[in-house]
Parts: structure tokens; sequence; C-alpha cells
């Protein structure tokens, strides 16, 4: 017996991640194989017609699924009703673009669909925030949304949680079903925090199996700079692996984590030191279709450097956006 149909919103519907999100989707990956969808897809005016193409497809694809698919260039129509709302359009950074610009044309772009979210979107509402700075873009998106809980926002740092994974996994020549508890901190940048603290390799302390001048030279600038790498490699970001860490995220959001952790950016409460109200990485687990922070994970000064690293970047993202007066009322208040 098929359940209620999920009403499911994806920014920059045209470009790459949206592209390879939406079979995804549509296919039940996303959700569950028993979850009937309604894709609303946003794009800008010049996306439209990649939009419009990527509709065709998912007609063609016959997906059992799929309810209907809209495509729409008015943020108040595409998320109306939404469930789940992905956000992966956003301004890249140009050649030049000092970090402030890049923070100022994002902010512009993710506040006015925080409102719109605000003004119509379901009560059930889960926010992933995909498009970079995805952390601040988050902090923004929920600061238009005063009405939604602040725990519906997070933004994507799965995709970092996945690389680091799959790295271990690698050089220990072991499959990523065997790596557990690793965990990512901070700001979805190159100044993130991948944490093998408490990580183990099938039962056994990541620690005891790999050489410290490896973690820190070689695993975890590779992690924090694997973006950069794919780049110089393919000509391109990162398009495929996005896509499937965004479904791992909702997926588990959505469905629970059982007993091990991953990581998300959610709004911090102050735990381990993080500022309450920053949009910051933890290890986190699904539980009741929502986020938790792990607690009462011990904290060394390394571990501690690099996090507060992390976090000092949060606060000068927020500071920076604050002073352009772009953060909405729920920031205000």
């Amino acid at each position: 017996m098929q359940r209620q149909r999920v009403n499911v919103t994806v920014t920059g519907a045209g470009g790459n991640i949206g592209y390879a999100l939406m079979f995804r989707i549509a296919s039940g990956q996303l959700l569950g194989p028993d979850v009937p969808v309604a894709l609303r897809l946003l794009e800008i005016p010049s996306g439209l017609r990649a939009a419009e193409g990527s509709a065709f497809e998912l007609q063609d694809s016959a997906f059992p699924l799929l309810r209907e698919v809209l495509v729409t260039d008015d943020p108040v129509q595409a998320f109306d009703g939404a469930n789940v709302a992905i956000l992966v359009g956003s301004r890249p950074r140009g050649p030049g673009q000092q970090r402030a610009d890049l923070l100022e044309g994002n902010a512009r772009i993710f506040g006015p669909q925080g409102a719109a979210i605000n003004a119509g979107a379901a009560d059930d509402i889960r926010v992933v925030v995909v498009g970079n700075p995805a952390n601040t873009n988050a902090l923004v998106t929920a600061s238009h949304a005063p009405d939604v809980p602040a725990d519906r926002f997070t933004a994507l740092t799965r995709l970092d949680h996945n690389r680091a994974v799959a790295q271990l996994a690698a050089h220990l020549s072991v499959p990523v079903t065997s790596v557990r508890g690793v965990a990512i901190w901070g700001n979805h940048s190159a100044l993130q925090y991948p944490d093998v603290s408490h990580a183990t390799i099938d039962g056994r302390p990541v620690r005891e199996l790999v050489d410290e001048a490896w973690l820190v030279n070689e695993f975890i600038p590779r992690v924090a700079n694997r973006g950069a790498e794919i780049i110089a490699v393919r000509g391109a970001s990162s398009m495929g692996s996005a896509a499937s860490a965004t479904v791992d995220h909702v997926y588990d959001w959505v469905n629970g984590t059982g007993h091990d952790w991953t990581s998300a950016g959610v709004f911090s409460d102050g735990s381990y030191g993080v500022p309450a109200g920053l949009v910051s990485s933890y290890p986190v687990r699904s539980l009741g279709g929502r986020w938790a922070i792990e607690p009462g994970l011990a904290v060394d000064d390394f571990s501690r450097a690099r996090i507060n690293t992390s976090v000092a970047e949060l606060q000068a993202e927020r500071a920076a956006v604050s002073a352009l007066g772009l953060l909405g009322p729920r920031e205000s208040a």
C-alpha cells in the first residue's frame, strides 16, 4: 500500500546537480520505494528551458511513483505545499570576487526562498541547502522563515562525510561499510574538520590502524579540498556525488539513522562550544524524523583547535551577512 504523496521542491533544477537528483527522487531513492512524489522544479528564467527538458525526460521515464512535475521560476509557486525542499541553485564565486560579495549574492537568493517557504510550505517541511556557501545560506534561508522551526533547516555536509569514509576505506583496503564513527565538524569549506577520533574499521579504532602523519598531512586536507581536486581533474564541480549525498541526507532524515551517526549542518544549541544559532556540521543521528546532535563525545586538543578554526569562519560569515542587513526577522528578534 502506497503512502501519501510528498511534494519535493528542487531549486537550480536545470543545473547538473539538479539533473542528477531528479531521477533518483522520482525512482523512490530519496524517500522510499512506496512513497509517491510530486516534483516542483524551480529555476531562474534563463534556466527554465533546461528544466523543462528534464521534465520531459522524467515523463518519458514512466516512473511509477512520480505523480506530477511542475517547472516554474516563481518561488511562491515552487514552495507552496512543499514537504521537502532541496536548495541547490546558488551563485558561484567569480574570478577575483571577494568572499563577502559571494555571501551577499547568495543571501539575496536564499532570503526570498526562505520567505516563500515561510509563506506556503507544508507544516512538516524539511530543508537541505546544497548550494554553497551552504551553512550560511541555510542560516539566511531560516532567518527569513521565522514561523518554521529552526531545526527544519540543514546544510549538506554529508558529501564531506561520504568523502571521509571513502578515503579511509580506500587507504585501508576495506569496504565502506566497515567504516563507522566518522564526523565532520564546522563549515562546509576548506576549513572543515573531518574527525576520526571516534571512528572504527570493523570495530577497531582508526587511530590504531593509520599513521598520524597520514591523517594530518593527507587525509584531512584531501577530504577538505576534494571539491577543488575534482574541479581540477574533470573541469567541473562535483555533480553525481553531491546528488548522492543529498539523497543520503534526506533519506536518513526521514527514515532514521539507526545506531550510527552521520554528519549534517544543523543549528547549534551550544553543544561542543559552538555558539548557539550558527549552522554548523556535527555528528548527528536522525531519531523520529529529527536530527539530534550526538552528545558526550570526547574532544581532544587537536580536534578542539580544528573545530574552533572552522567555527570562527562561520561566525565571520554570519557577521558579514548581518552587516549587509540580509538576515531576516528570526535573526533580528
